[in-house]
C-alpha cells in the first residue's frame, strides 16, 4: 500500500512535535521547535510557512476600457524548512520542501515526471577561517531580488526582471569566502559550480556545466539582521548601510532558452546547444525605515536561433536582451510600509509576446511580526509595446513559524 508523501511528512512532523514538547517552545517566527543533541553533536531547526494569494487582472480593449478581470485564488507557497549544524557548528545543513502545486511544478522528462519537492538541500562547510564550501542543490549567487526569500519580500512577489532573467536554483558546489578592508568596509566573493539544468534533474546532465562568480562590496559594514537580502528596512538601520554587487553567469552548451531555466530547446538532431552568458549588477540601500534596491540584467548566446542540420530555424531561441528594476519603500513606526516599483523588460526584437513592456507597481504592507506573519497587497500596471496593456490587483497573507 502506498503511502502518500504528504501525509508522511504530517506523521514525521507530529513526532517531532511530541519530542519537543520537553523543551520550551521558540518564540514565534522562530521555528516550530529547535532540538540540540543531548551530546552537542548536533542541531535541527524546523519551520513552516505559508502564503495565500488573490489576483485580478484585467486587460484594456481596443478603446481603452478595462474587460471584465480574470480572478484566481491559491495556496501560492507552502513550505517547510529544516537547518542546523551537523557533528559540528561549523558544518551546517539547510533542507527546504515545497509542498505547493506552484512550488512542485514544472516537471519534465528530466525530472522523472515527478513532483519536485525539494527546493533547497545543501550542506555548508566552514573548512578553513573566513572560506565556506557548499555541496548540494540550492539557490546560485545570481540577482539579488532572487535570492531574498520570498517569505521576505517588500511586494508580493518579486518582479518580471526576475522572473525573464534568473538563475535560480541548481545541483552543485559552491566556495564562499569574506574580508574586511578596512574598519568596516566588507568585500564577499562567491563561485559556483553545477550542472546548468536548473533543480530536480534526475536523469543525466545535457550540455555542459554552469560558472557563477558574485562579489559584493559593503563600505558601510554589514546590515542588521543580514537586511542586505531582505525586503524592507525592518531593522530601521541607524547608520546608511549599502551594498553594490555584480555577477557573471557562463552556462556553456545550455539546452533551455533562459540558461538553466525556461524551456528546453530541440531541433531534427535532439537538443540545441549554444553558450549563455548571463551579468547582473545591484544595489541596496537602507537607513532609518527607507529602503532602495536597484537591479540590471543582461544576457547574451553566442548562437540563440535554435537551428536545425540543415539551417533552418526550429522556432526555439534564447530569450536574450536586457532588464532594470528599481524598488523603493519607507516604513513607518506603525509598521505599514509603502512601496513603489518601476520595470523594464526588452529582449531581443525577434522574440514574440509581450516585448518590450514596463510595469509599475504600487504596494502597501502591514507588518504584524515582521515579515513572519504581515498582509501585503499591490497594484501593477503592465505596458506592452504594440501589445495589450493590464492592469492587475493582488493580495496575500504570509504566516511563517
Amino acid at each position: 500500500m502506498k503511502i502518500n508523501h504528504l501525509a508522511l511528512w504530517l506523521l514525521l512532523f507530529m513526532s517531532f512535535l511530541v519530542r519537543s514538547q520537553e523543551q520550551n517552545a521558540p518564540a514565534f517566527g522562530k521555528g516550530l521547535f529547535n532540538l540540540v543533541g543531548k551530546d552537542s553533536t548536533w542541531s535541527m531547526k524546523m519551520g513552516l510557512r505559508v502564503q495565500f494569494l488573490a489576483t485580478a487582472n484585467w486587460d484594456k480593449d481596443a478603446d481603452g476600457g478595462l474587460v471584465s478581470p480574470e480572478q484566481n485564488a491559491l495556496v501560492r507557497r507552502s513550505r517547510l524548512k529544516f537547518d542546523g549544524f551537523a557533528y559540528s557548528p561549523k558544518l551546517k545543513y539547510k533542507i527546504e520542501l515545497g509542498l505547493s502545486n506552484r512550488d512542485q511544478s514544472g516537471a519534465s522528462g528530466f525530472t522523472s515526471n515527478a513532483p519536485r519537492y525539494i527546493l533547497d538541500a545543501v550542506v555548508m562547510w566552514n573548512f578553513y577561517e573566513n572560506f565556506e564550501l557548499w555541496v548540494g542543490q540550492t539557490k546560485l549567487p545570481g540577482n539579488i531580488e532572487r535570492v531574498i526569500s520570498s517569505a521576505n519580500l517588500q511586494q508580493v512577489d518579486r518582479s518580471l526582471l526576475n522572473s525573464r532573467f534568473t538563475i535560480d536554483r541548481d545541483m552543485g558546489i559552491q566556495l564562499r569566502h569574506h574580508f574586511v578592508l578596512s574598519k568596516n568596509f566588507l568585500v564577499r566573493e562567491k563561485l559556483a559550480i553545477s550542472q546548468g539544468e536548473g533543480r530536480n534533474i534526475t536523469s543525466g546532465n545535457l550540455g555542459g556545466h554552469q560558472y557563477t562568480a558574485r562579489i559584493e562590496l559593503l563600505p558601510f559594514g554589514k546590515f542588521n539582521g543580514k537586511g542586505d537580502y531582505s525586503g524592507s528596512d525592518q531593522k530601521r538601520e541607524k547608520t546608511p548601510k549599502l551594498m553594490l554587487a555584480a555577477t557573471y553567469d557562463m552556462n556553456k552548451n545550455a539546452v533551455k532558452n533562459r540558461s538553466n531555466q525556461g524551456d528546453y530547446m530541440v531541433n531534427d538532431l535532439g537538443f540545441y546547444e549554444t553558450d549563455i552568458n548571463t551579468f547582473f549588477l545591484d544595489t541596496m540601500f537602507k537607513y532609518r525605515g527607507f529602503s532602495l534596491m536597484g537591479e540590471y540584467a543582461h544576457r547574451t548566446a553566442d548562437s540563440p536561433i535554435a537551428l536545425n542540420s540543415d539551417g533552418t530555424e526550429t522556432g526555439d531561441r534564447v530569450q536574450i536582451g536586457n532588464g532594470l528594476n528599481v524598488q523603493t519603500g519607507y516604513l513607518f513606526p506603525s509598521n505599514w510600509e509603502v512601496s513603489g516599483r518601476y520595470t523594464n523588460i526588452k529582449l531581443d526584437g525577434n522574440i514574440t509576446g509581450k516585448n518590450p513592456e514596463k510595469q509599475y507597481t504600487l504596494g502597501l504592507s502591514k507588518y504584524i511580526v515582521g515579515h513572519k506573519l504581515k498582509v501585503q497587497t499591490d497594484l501593477s500596471y503592465l505596458s506592452v509595446t504594440n501589445g495589450i496593456d493590464e492592469l492587475m490587483y493582488r493580495l496575500q497573507l504570509e504566516l511563517h513559524f
